[in-house]
């Protein structure tokens, strides 16, 4: 059974740097589990903190602008040809540590024939792994246009201040239709001496918000790319995962 977590937020609120430290902990907690990043974000954010420059994205599968890195075989079914080419682009990171990244998607209404074969063919690969993080570009919307398949934990990450609240409430209202029966919640993030202002507090409670995590300010992260790690993070994202009701994988 493949375990997927989805990372959701108003950009800027650190999504990719979270992303990062769950993946380095799960491989850890899990090390015989093979992992799939599916770089949901327009930007492409997570590939570029591993330094990677991704030029093929599932979009250019979809648009035929794909420069294959070996030749298509002969006579291929539609459906063969789809799974054959999402399996192309597919960068190994290390070990059993796998990314794809997306690109622009058409929206859900659109009757492309190819959009739904992509679709189908994403499902099956999100199965060949143990575990797969969605790296998301805002909610569950843009990625539910990819890849129609249950999200366990969906995590939404906040900064400590109004308006990122206010966006994590729309976020989840947004998502929940696409995350039931999966559990959803807010990471704080950035939180500076473990305590919450009680403005925020105030807000997370009017909009029952269920905080699932806090992580910590790291002001030398603050300071530095996205590439660096952070041991204050890394620390509090594992015990994050703990926290998560995750299904045996």
């Amino acid at each position: 059974m493949t375990i997927t977590i989805a990372i959701t937020g108003k950009g800027g609120n650190g999504k990719t740097t979270v992303a990062r430290s769950l993946l380095s902990n799960l491989k850890e907690i899990y090390p015989s589990k093979t992992i799939l990043i599916v770089d949901n974000d327009l930007s492409s954010d997570f590939a570029q903190s591993f330094g990677l420059e991704i030029k093929e994205r599932i979009s250019n599968i979809r648009e035929g602008r794909y420069e294959y890195k070996s030749k298509i075989p002969y006579g291929m079914p539609k459906m063969e040809f789809v799974e054959w080419a999402l399996q192309d682009i597919i960068v190994n990171l290390n070990n059993d540590i796998d990314l794809i990244a997306t690109g622009t998607m058409l929206s859900k209404q659109c009757n492309c024939f190819l959009s739904g074969l992509i679709n189908e063919a994403m499902v099956k690969l999100v199965k060949q792994y143990d575990i797969v993080i969605f790296d998301c570009e805002y909610d569950l919307e843009y990625l539910n246009i990819l890849v129609d398949y249950p999200i366990d934990v969906t995590l939404i990450i906040t900064d400590v201040n109004i308006s990122s609240v206010c966006s994590a409430d729309r976020i989840l209202q947004s998502s929940l239709k696409l995350a039931s029966p999966g559990q959803i919640g807010v990471v704080l993030n950035k939180v500076k001496d473990k305590q919450i202002p009680e403005n925020i507090s105030s807000a997370l409670e009017e909009y029952e918000l269920d905080i699932l995590g806090r992580l910590p300010y790291d002001e030398d992260l603050a300071a530095n790319s996205i590439e660096k790690k952070s041991v204050l993070l890394n620390d509090a994202a594992r015990q994050l995962i703990f926290r998560l009701n995750l299904p045996p994988s």
